[in-house]
């Protein structure tokens, strides 16, 4: 695999059976690891859920592997899909004023409820140094739910589905990419939003990878 990035330490994986200390894994209560450690191996009724990924600071291919498989080695988390990476210019702010993102998205089936996945997205950007000192600031690592299964809530913690997926180009060329049926609840099909927004701005990296964990 080509990369036009300078070398850098390499990212530690991040087992979800490490000790107390590990950030990753403190967020998620032990009555919830308890019962989603009970359906690991079959993940019984398990929820679809999309998860986007972006990094615009340090190595990011390496930082945006990592998350995913600090969310394969969750308890009741498994990793079903992963799109190619796209490169972006960052949202919201003045042109050449931060470094460009790498962006991705992901397709899981989980047994946690949104809550607990919400805490473990959180918990890997706290593994991974996320600060949030800025809105739109630039970051490690952003891992944001963009659907969980057919759920619509106004939740000011977590709004489902995510209140600006449907806009953002950014996040539906990868999301069509690992799912053209896809749907954004409330919002309509994934291709026909896409369609209305396009993809200017969103340039695969044909020459980049993200590796679906084993």
């Amino acid at each position: 695999m080509k990369t036009t990035q300078q070398p850098a330490p390499a990212t530690p994986r991040l087992p979800h059976a490490a000790s107390a200390n590990d950030p990753t894994v403190q967020p998620v209560p032990a009555s919830v690891v308890e019962q989603v450690d009970a359906a690991d191996v079959t993940l019984s009724n398990p929820k679809r859920a999309v998860i986007s990924l972006g990094s615009n600071l340090g190595n990011r291919l390496e930082t945006l592997q990592g998350a995913i498989d600090a969310l394969e080695d969750t308890p009741g988390v498994r990793v079903k899909a992963v799109s190619p990476v796209y490169e972006t210019e960052p949202w919201g702010v003045a042109a050449d004023s931060q470094p460009s993102y790498f962006n991705a998205v992901v397709l899981i089936k989980t047994t946690l409820p949104p809550d607990s996945l919400l805490e473990r997205g959180h918990a890997i950007e706290e593994a991974f140094e996320r600060v949030r000192d800025e809105r739109w600031g630039p970051r490690t690592i952003d891992v944001d739910i963009l659907a969980y299964q057919d759920v619509v809530s106004d939740d000011p913690r977590l709004t489902l589905p995510h209140p600006r997926a449907h806009e953002r180009a950014f996040v539906l060329v990868p999301w069509h990419d690992v799912d053209p049926e896809a749907e954004v609840p409330g919002r309509g099909a994934v291709a026909a939003l896409l369609a209305a927004v396009g993809n200017e701005g969103v340039n695969h990296r044909a020459d980049l990878e993200l590796r679906l964990p084993e």
